[in-house]
C-alpha cells in the first residue's frame, strides 16, 4: 500500500517539475527579442552613418557658400544645401521610425508572452500550494501508520522538505518575471516617445523644405532681373529682421523686452542648462497670455483682498509653504517695496503669489535661487528680471527634464511646470500643446535671424 504522504508528495514533485518547465522556458522569449533587435540595429547604424558622412558634406558645403558674398547664385546654393540637408534629416527619422516599429512590436509581443507566462505559472503554482496544503492537514498518525517503516517515513518527509525550498524558488522567479515585464513595459513606452519624436521632427523638417523651396523660386525668378533688384530683396530681409529682433516680446506681470534682448537671454540659458531657447521663450509666452486672463494682485491702491499678506499663505495658515515670510526676505535683500511689486491673484479658489515672468512661488524660487544668482554671476536673484527669470523657467525645466529635447520630453516638461503631479490629467493637455506650437514659431524666427546674419 502506498503511503498518504508519497503518493500526495510524488504528485507534488510531478506539478513542480512542470512548473519549472514553464518558468525555464522563459529565457528564450528575452534571448530571441535581444537577438532580433542587435540584428535590425546593425543594419540601421550602417545607414545612419551613411546619413551622417553626407550631413558633414552639406554642412562643409553650406559653410562655403556663406563665406562668399552675397548674391543671387549663392543664396540659391545655400537654400538648395539647406534643403537637401532638410531632407536628410527626414531619411533618417523614417530610417529610426522602421527600426523604432521593429523595437516596439517586438516589446509588444515581449510583453504579452511574458504576461501569458505569468497566468499559467500562478495557476500552476497555485495548484501547487493546494497540495502542499492537503499534505500539511494530515495528521501526524495517518502519516506514521501510512508508513511501513519509519525509515519510509523520514525519507517522505526529506521529500516533502526539498518540495518546500524549490516552491521558495519558484516563488522567486515568479518575482523575477514580474520584474522583468515592468521593465519591458518600461522600454517599450519610451520606445512609443521616440517614435513621436522622430514623426514630429519630420514634419518640422517638411516645414522647413516649403519654406525653402518657396524662396528658391522667388530668388530664380530674380535671376532674370538686375542683381540690384536682389540688394531691395537682401534690405526687406534685414528690415524684417530688425523688426522681428525689436517687437516686443510679451511678460508675464512684467514689462515687454525687445524680442532680441530675449533671444540672448534664453540663449544664454541654453548654454548653461542644455534647454533649446527656443522652448524657453514659448513656456514664457504661453505664461504671458494666461497672465492677460488672470491679471496681477499687490498694486498700489489696490484693497486688502489683493495684497500680499492676504493672497499667499503665511505662517498662520494651514498650508504647506510660508509663502509670506520667504516674499519679504526676498523684497527686502533687493531693495524694493513689499506693498508694490506685482505678484500674480489667485485663481480657481488657490492661492495667489506667483512673481514675475517665471511665474515662481515664493518657496520655489528660494529653491533655485543660489542656482539663478551662481548662473547669472549675481549676489541674490530678482525674479521680476527678465534675464533671471528666464534662466529660472531654464533652470526649472531642465530639472523636468526638457534638456533631453524633442518633442515628448519639451511638451511633458511644460505640462508639470503647468501642473506639476497633475501634468497628465486630459484638462491640462491645452498648455502642453500650446507651448509646442509657440516652440515652433519661435524658432522659425530664430531660423529665420540666423539665415539673415
Amino acid at each position: 500500500m502506498i503511503s498518504i504522504l508519497q503518493s500526495k508528495i510524488t504528485r507534488l514533485v510531478i506539478g513542480t517539475l512542470i512548473f519549472s518547465a514553464l518558468l525555464i522556458s522563459i529565457s528564450p522569449i528575452l534571448l530571441n527579442a535581444a537577438v532580433n533587435l542587435d540584428q535590425a540595429e546593425e543594419k540601421l547604424r550602417e545607414e545612419l552613418e551613411k546619413l551622417e558622412e553626407q550631413q558633414a558634406a552639406v554642412q562643409e558645403s553650406l559653410n562655403t557658400q556663406k563665406s562668399k558674398s552675397a548674391t543671387i547664385a549663392r543664396d540659391v546654393n545655400i537654400l538648395g544645401d539647406q534643403i537637401y540637408s532638410a531632407e536628410l534629416k527626414i531619411r533618417q527619422k523614417n530610417l529610426e521610425i522602421s527600426k523604432l516599429s521593429d523595437t516596439i512590436e517586438l516589446k509588444n509581443q515581449t510583453v504579452l508572452e511574458l504576461e501569458e507566462k505569468r497566468e499559467r505559472s500562478k495557476e500552476a503554482l497555485s495548484e501547487l500550494i493546494k497540495q502542499t496544503n492537503e499534505i500539511d492537514q494530515t495528521s501526524l498518525p495517518e502519516i506514521i501508520l501510512g508508513n511501513k517503516t519509519l525509515t519510509d517515513f523520514f525519507v517522505d518527509l526529506d521529500s516533502y522538505t526539498h518540495i518546500q525550498n524549490q516552491l521558495e524558488d519558484l516563488f522567486d522567479q515568479i518575482r523575477e518575471i514580474k520584474g522583468e515585464t515592468e521593465k519591458e513595459k518600461v522600454e517599450l513606452a519610451e520606445k512609443q516617445n521616440e517614435e513621436q519624436d522622430a514623426k514630429y521632427q519630420i514634419q518640422v523638417e517638411k516645414n522647413v523644405i516649403d519654406i525653402k523651396k518657396d524662396e528658391v523660386d522667388g530668388l530664380l525668378s530674380l535671376s532674370k532681373q538686375a542683381e540690384g533688384t536682389y540688394e531691395s530683396i537682401l534690405a526687406q530681409k534685414r528690415a524684417e529682421a530688425s523688426a522681428i529682433r525689436t517687437a516686443l516680446f510679451q511678460l508675464r506681470d512684467s514689462d515687454g523686452i525687445p524680442f532680441g534682448e530675449a533671444l540672448e537671454y534664453a540663449q544664454r540659458a541654453e548654454r548653461s542648462t542644455g534647454v533649446r531657447a527656443a522652448f524657453i521663450l514659448a513656456i514664457l509666452t504661453q505664461e504671458s497670455n494666461l497672465g492677460k486672463n488672470v491679471g496681477t494682485c499687490n498694486l498700489p491702491g489696490q484693497p486688502d483682498e489683493k495684497k500680499w499678506y492676504t493672497i499667499m499663505p503665511g505662517p498662520n495658515d494651514n498650508s504647506w509653504r510660508d509663502d509670506q515670510t520667504i516674499y519679504k526676505r526676498i523684497v527686502k535683500e533687493l531693495g524694493l517695496d513689499v506693498d508694490s511689486m506685482p505678484l500674480s491673484c489667485p485663481w480657481q479658489g488657490g492661492w495667489g503669489g506667483a512673481m514675475g515672468p517665471s511665474q515662481f512661488i515664493p518657496v520655489t524660487w528660494d529653491s533655485y535661487s543660489a542656482r539663478i544668482a551662481d548662473a547669472m554671476g549675481v549676489k541674490v536673484a530678482n525674479p521680476w528680471d527678465p534675464e533671471h527669470a528666464i534662466m529660472a523657467t531654464s533652470l526649472y525645466v531642465k530639472d523636468l527634464g526638457a534638456a533631453a529635447g524633442g518633442y515628448t520630453a519639451e511638451r511633458t516638461a511644460a505640462l508639470k511646470y503647468y501642473s506639476g503631479s497633475n501634468w497628465s490629467l486630459p484638462q491640462n493637455a491645452f498648455y502642453g500643446n500650446s507651448v509646442v506650437n509657440h516652440a515652433t514659431g519661435i524658432q522659425t524666427q530664430i531660423d529665420f535671424l540666423n539665415d539673415v546674419d
